[in-house]
């Protein structure tokens, strides 16, 4: 048996460590926006697996990714070895985009989030990705982060939204446009 508990009870007072051992309270920004980050990380872990297992070793990369973006969020002053977002990460998520766009139809209008199970899950995490990044920008505003954890995260709805679209193309599901 351990003698290691999942509780510490440090955070019971409201306050929890940064990477860098500083104290900040639970509703700080820079909490705000690496929890909204985890939050997506959950979601797309609903996701898998969708049935397509290119489309799984992709998301599956993004958890991953989305591991830095939390550890570089929660770092107010990084060590050059410390993880960070790379410009790399971003090129990476634009590649996927590229190629997988080839696989469908041109977008002429916007599209009603849903479609099957995978779809509709990827166009929930897409929305709470928008989240994390709106919170990442607040964040920005007051204290300093690296601004390509803003860029991934909106290269990275994209991203969502293209696979939303591919899940939905490859189980025959229809996309809907809004009327207005």
């Amino acid at each position: 048996m351990s003698d290691v508990t999942i509780y510490t009870g440090r955070g019971d007072d409201g306050e929890t460590d940064l990477r860098d051992m500083s104290r900040v309270s639970k509703s700080s920004a820079r909490i705000e926006a690496y929890g909204t980050v985890d939050e997506a990380n959950a979601l797309i872990g609903t996701v898998r697996p969708t049935g397509h297992d290119d489309l799984d070793d992709l998301l599956s990369t993004v958890q991953n990714h989305l591991h830095v973006v939390q550890a570089d969020l929660a770092n107010p002053d990084p060590d050059p070895e410390d993880p960070r977002v790379e410009p790399d990460h971003v090129d990476r998520l634009e590649g996927r985009i590229d190629a997988l766009d080839e696989e469908l139809e041109p977008l002429r209008s916007f599209v009603l989030p849903g479609g099957g199970t995978a779809g509709a899950r990827l166009h929930h995490a897409r929305t709470v990705v928008r989240r994390a990044e709106r919170r990442s920008v607040e964040l920005a505003r007051s204290e300093p982060i690296n601004e390509t954890v803003v860029v991934y995260l909106n290269r990275l709805s994209d991203l969502l939204f293209t696979l939303a679209r591919v899940a939905n193309a490859r189980d025959g599901e229809p996309e809907e446009s809004p009327s207005y």
